[in-house]
């Protein structure tokens, strides 16, 4: 990791904190996975998830995350929980980018990786939810595959062309935040309507 300066540094920090509030699981095996083969260096801070064990138990929950993710209904409630370990599990990664010898840019990674984090997992339960209000799966499962291929995509894009990553994620922030907005307030009207009817059905069911 000696030869890579700040700007490479920050954009697999950026990376990694992006796509664990999408699909941590896959972050992690994957990261460890391509240490492993010698496909990357890691850095000292991200060498755990070369291990064993971390590959192991990474797989396992990505297989179980891929399933849960294809079916509506379910995968909402994998995101709700996945709420409280995506968002510091992402800020942990990129800090780890910088190991322990940075504590400033390290710090500057957690920050940054936890908002990513938090972003990109907000709109992926936004739309997910917007999306299981439709009563076919097939959208459903191909907003899943789409997920899918964009992590090691985005991993992948961070490593080889820092700057090229920069602009993708920016756009990408853009979209995020416009389709939370948008999402939120559908599914806010949805949830009104749904009421209204509901009280509108009590006294003739009574």
């Amino acid at each position: 990791m000696e030869s890579l300066g700040t700007t490479e540094l920050m954009a697999i920090a950026a990376a990694l904190g992006w796509a664990s509030g999408m699909r941590l699981y896959a972050v992690v095996f994957l990261t460890g996975l391509a240490g492993v083969l010698g496909w990357v260096p890691l850095p000292e801070g991200l060498k755990l998830l070369e291990h064993p064990v971390v590959l192991g138990a990474s797989g396992l929950l990505l297989a179980v995350e891929f399933f849960a993710d294809k079916v509506p209904g379910l995968d909402s409630v994998w995101d709700a929980i996945h709420t409280f370990l995506r968002v510091p599990a992402g800020a942990a990664l990129a800090a780890g980018v910088f190991g322990g010898d940075q504590h400033t840019w390290a710090m500057v990674a957690a920050l940054a990786g936890g908002t990513l984090a938090a972003t990109s997992h907000v709109a992926k339960a936004t739309t997910r939810a917007a999306v299981n209000t439709s009563p076919e799966p097939f959208s459903n499962v191909g907003m899943s595959l789409l997920g899918d291929a964009a992590v090691p995509a985005l991993l992948w894009l961070s490593w080889s062309d820092p700057t090229l990553f920069f602009v993708v994620l920016a756009v990408l922030v853009v979209v995020a935040l416009a389709l939370t907005v948008l999402l939120f307030r559908f599914l806010r009207g949805l949830v009104r309507r749904l009421r209204g009817g509901w009280s509108l059905a009590r006294p003739a069911a009574g």
